[in-house]
């Protein structure tokens, strides 16, 4: 019992000591502005998978010719966006190039395809050193992934590759969003 006086009148000193600095504090209050200073972003992640990726397409046998060849990126593009945007895709130049040897760009289709996390309309377009729309009004947000399906149909392999010169053909393909 004696313990338990001691220990209330202890807790009314406290209370009363901060009731006079806590009257004490407010009779001279400051105040101080935060602000949030805000600019409009947009970007393509370094860490995309696209970025200096490397797509191959290897044509060894005969079944290789007669049938359509298909290679899927995941995540190939990671966009971070303070508004909606589009996701533009062309070639460097009209054509893949081994030497003096060339295929035409047109070959190649790119498709948007989904899975990810980016949201807009997605389309499939053949390419071309021509700005084209691949993702059109994506919706804003951070980390917005993307994967890109590129495709050799075997019309294509048969009438434009088939009796090409052998080796390695290079094109780059840049991407870009573009804030709406």
């Amino acid at each position: 019992m004696k313990k338990q006086i001691i220990i209330a009148t202890l807790a009314l000193g406290a209370f009363v000591i901060g009731t006079n600095n806590t009257q004490a504090q407010d009779s001279n209050p400051v105040s101080t502005t935060v602000n949030i200073i805000l600019s409009d972003v947009i970007s393509i992640d370094s860490g995309s998978v696209t970025s200096e990726g490397i797509v191959d397409f290897n044509y060894v046998t005969t079944t290789d010719y007669n049938t359509a060849k298909n290679v899927t990126v995941e995540n190939s593009l990671i966009v971070t966006s303070s508004k909606n945007f589009d996701v533009k895709v062309k070639a460097e130049g009209e054509n893949f190039t081994s030497g003096t040897d060339v295929i035409p760009v047109s070959v190649l289709q790119v498709k948007a395809v989904t899975g990810g996390s980016m949201v807009g309309t997605l389309n499939q377009i053949t390419l071309s050193n021509a700005d084209q729309v691949l993702v059109s009004n994506a919706t804003l947000g951070a980390k917005k992934s993307l994967s890109i399906d590129y495709s050799i149909s075997a019309e294509k392999a048969q009438t434009v590759l088939l009796g090409k010169a052998p080796g390695t053909y290079t094109q780059k393909v840049t991407y870009t969003a573009t804030a709406l």
